[in-house]
């Protein structure tokens, strides 16, 4: 009878490493083939110096003052008509909300849709405090050990300065657009756009622009960031999070602390009941939809126990999804996030307060939406508190998840493939952009935005982001310039009928 059980136990476990094994092999790559293309010659000093000039503007932007900081933008303005001649005479420039920038190709097929390439000029401050922690100054634009130093080198002026690198080339060298294409460059992304991008959006819709495609700011080339995962990989970002901020207010009967009210009925203590319950009752998360899609690609390309666990979603599902949610960048692409970011109350220490005031913020998942969320919350804060009688609103800028731009489209193998040309080794998958971005303002006018950033990124980078010691490789820049001068070659071509 044992041996019975063992040989049946052994059979069931044979049957099972051979369904895993079938499951893992029949998922093969989702990697597209490309020959290889002639290396771009590109001025990468000459580049790097100009990127460093413009890293020296301090181009600080303010959600309530629009005009701080003014002139370090029209002299970054001056300074891009000065260093990309050929282009300022050939494509029409406009200004828009007094500091950003639209430029027109006019393409030579009218019947052609436009394509939208993106940038902001904007930057965010250095915190402070920590000034003296950045190697070089964080506004001198330096050029050194083969990268420019500086706010803004990646983020995002990097990008703006490749596409302008790339089209004076272009220009300089006689070629002409068959689609028309739009550079926008606004200049408050990093306060939500609603100055720069949003008003360019509102603008070409006006106009009855359709936009065939956009590229903006997004997601990197990581390397070393995924176990299992060798080789370089560029995650496409075909969708962006939404965000809502969510304030609560709860009132009390102020008085003396000698005197404390019932348990748990004080302002503060059924804040502290409320935020306790939104923080500990999140939104589910599952890796689905552009998670689920972007492991689908990444799992062939895995090595070990990782490509068999994300391969087999249907047993290793549980396992892989915590894990996922132990890591917080990766926890953010399963669920709609919360966050708990201000608390006020109180303001002597003898003193019970009449009021207490919290706000929370939500990075919405594509398919959540701000509606829900604020009856989640307004239900959660009963619950905790018994109380019905607290007020609860929203933050302006509010926003839903954009719009998923479709995989199997044409215009996402187009990225795909100038990636795969550009970066030669390179991994592509589509990915979600948990941060926010000018491009969400175009979701009316185009129907396949992607999120990406040619900019290659190791672990010990990330910190760099909108943190200290913010820096580009100079011959990172070069790999930036030459993406963009591809992908305007060949996505500014007119469909072929």
């Amino acid at each position: 009878m044992v041996r019975k059980l063992l040989v049946g136990l052994l059979a069931a476990i044979l049957l099972l490493a051979a369904v895993l094994a079938f499951n893992t092999w029949r998922k093969g790559s989702r990697q597209i083939d490309v020959p290889p293309i002639a290396l771009l010659k590109v001025d990468e000093t000459g580049a790097a110096e100009r990127l460093g000039e413009a890293v020296r503007l301090r181009t600080i932007s303010s959600r309530d003052d629009a005009a701080l900081n003014a002139d370090q933008f029209q002299q970054l303005h001056t300074l891009l008509q000065a260093r990309f001649p050929k282009t300022h005479a050939a494509l029409k420039r406009e200004v828009v909300g007094d500091l950003s920038l639209l430029y027109t190709w006019q393409g030579s097929n009218p019947k052609a849709q436009p394509i939208l390439l993106m940038a902001h000029q904007d930057v965010v401050p250095v915190a402070p405090g920590t000034e003296k922690d950045w190697l070089i100054d964080a506004f001198s634009g330096t050029v050194k050990d083969g990268f420019v130093w500086g706010r803004g080198a990646w983020d995002d002026k990097g990008n703006l300065m490749a596409q302008m690198e790339a089209v004076e080339m272009l220009v300089a060298s006689g070629y002409k657009p068959e689609r028309t294409v739009y550079l926008a460059y606004g200049a408050d992304e990093e306060v939500g756009g609603l100055r720069g991008a949003a008003r360019i959006a509102a603008l070409l819709k006006e106009r009855k622009v359709r936009l065939d495609f956009v590229v903006d700011e997004g997601l990197l080339i990581t390397e070393g960031i995924m176990p299992g995962l060798a080789k370089p990989a560029a995650l496409i970002g075909i969708a962006e999070k939404g965000r809502l901020s969510v304030v609560l207010k709860m009132a009390a009967t102020p008085g003396h602390a000698s005197m404390p009210p019932p348990k748990g009925t004080g302002a503060i203590a059924m804040m502290s009941a409320a935020l306790k319950r939104i923080d500990d009752d999140q939104l589910p998360g599952a890796i689905r939809g552009v998670a689920g899609e972007m492991f689908a690609t990444i799992a062939p390309e895995m090595s070990g126990f990782s490509r068999v666990a994300l391969s087999n979603l249907w047993l290793f599902g549980p396992i892989v999804q915590k894990q996922l949610e132990a890591g917080a960048s990766t926890n953010a692409m399963l669920r709609t996030t919360t966050a708990l970011t201000i608390v006020n109350a109180g303001s002597k220490e003898n003193v019970l307060p009449g009021r207490a005031e919290a706000t929370v913020n939500f990075r919405l998942l594509p398919g959540d939406t701000k509606e829900q969320v604020m009856e989640r919350v307004k239900a959660q804060v009963t619950k905790a508190t018994g109380n019905d009688k607290f007020e609860l609103f929203a933050l302006p800028g509010a926003q839903d998840a954009s719009k998923v731009a479709p995989v199997d489209s044409a215009q996402y193998q187009l990225i795909n493939r100038t990636i795969r040309e550009v970066f030669p080794g390179t991994l592509v998958a589509p990915g979600l952009m948990i941060a926010g971005s000018d491009s969400i303002h175009f979701g009316e006018i185009s129907d396949h935005i992607f999120k990406f950033s040619p900019v290659r990124a190791k672990p010990e980078d990330l910190l760099r982001f909108h943190g200290t010691n913010e820096r580009i490789a100079s011959s990172n820049l070069a790999e930036l310039i030459s993406f963009y001068h591809r992908l305007l070659t060949q996505g500014a071509r007119a469909p072929q009928l």
